[in-house]
């Protein structure tokens, strides 16, 4: 007798594991920074010192998790100031 697991029959199951419920666009980024405009967070990237992103088509997409370290690192880096 095997002991196989049973197959999810969402296939949605399979694609969302680990993947957070919704990408965070470079508006909700302005809103949890109180940042001026969209054009800060698009500075941030072309100089590589904002939270990592990545692109769907053309629309720029950051993962929640990812973007709560790079918040944590910078606030550790300027504790340590």
């Amino acid at each position: 007798m095997s002991t196989a697991k049973p197959e999810p029959t969402d296939p949605r199951a399979t694609l969302r594991g680990g993947l957070p419920d919704r990408y965070l666009t470079p508006e909700d980024l302005v809103t949890m920074f109180s940042l001026p405009s969209v054009e800060t967070v698009y500075q941030w990237r072309r100089k590589r010192i904002g939270p990592p992103g990545f692109r769907v088509g053309r629309y720029l997409r950051f993962n929640p998790a990812a973007v709560r370290a790079w918040e944590a690192e910078r606030t550790a880096l300027e504790d340590a100031a």
